[in-house]
């Protein structure tokens, strides 16, 4: 396979990179900073220095690709929800249906209020909902994009260590799911390329 992967030199996305690269795919990473990535790094990852932002670095990131992985953040930004169209549109152009990316468990249905998400509910207890925003807006673009997404949704994320023994839901967090590793959630959303039973679904994780 032949992916691309934003947000790799991230908590999740480096973790992501390194599964990838182990399973002997082509990776092609758009990164601001190359600077930022391991070294010394394989012969099978294509390094584009650029920026979500702008359209034409991520029309080149795209050619040739079957599917994309994002673990962009949001970082006090509004990256995330600017880079999505442009990510969205430049699937589109090349024929590219897979998208998988990471979320937050805030943007996962409430079970006290079932038509709010968590985060717009008592069950959430983050009380800055800045960045679950950010993956709300993202969130829509992808449920009207027409194409294969799948959203995993992590609660409370310490680096941690990787134990590949986690509960999954589709659309809510798992029953009293405090907490997931950042290893243990890269490998999840690392394997939903060769799945397809969360096509078009959020996926909460947690212990």
């Amino acid at each position: 396979m032949k992916l691309l992967l934003l947000g790799a030199t991230g908590r999740v996305g480096s973790h992501i990179l390194r599964y990838a690269l182990e399973d002997g795919h082509e990776v092609t990473v758009l990164v601001r900073s190359a600077d930022k990535l391991p070294q010394p790094l394989p012969e099978n990852v294509c390094v584009l220095t650029g920026n979500v932002l702008n359209e034409q670095d991520v029309k080149l990131a795209m050619q040739g690709v079957d599917a994309v992985i994002s673990a962009l953040g949001t970082d006090g930004t509004t990256t995330l929800s600017e880079s999505m169209p442009l990510i969205l549109r430049a699937m589109k152009q090349e024929g590219v249906l897979r998208i998988v990316t990471v979320g937050t468990a805030g943007i996962l249905q409430s079970r006290i209020s079932p038509d709010l998400l968590r985060y717009q509910s008592s069950e959430s207890r983050q009380k800055l909902t800045r960045a679950a925003e950010e993956h709300h807006k993202a969130y829509l673009l992808l449920e009207q994009s027409g194409l294969d997404w799948t959203i995993v949704c992590p609660t409370y994320l310490p680096d941690g260590s990787y134990t590949g023994k986690y509960r999954v839901e589709a659309d809510y967090l798992p029953v009293d799911g405090m907490q997931i590793s950042v290893p243990d959630t890269a490998e999840f959303t690392y394997r939903q390329l060769g799945r397809s039973d969360y096509l078009r679904v959020r996926v909460g994780i947690a212990y």
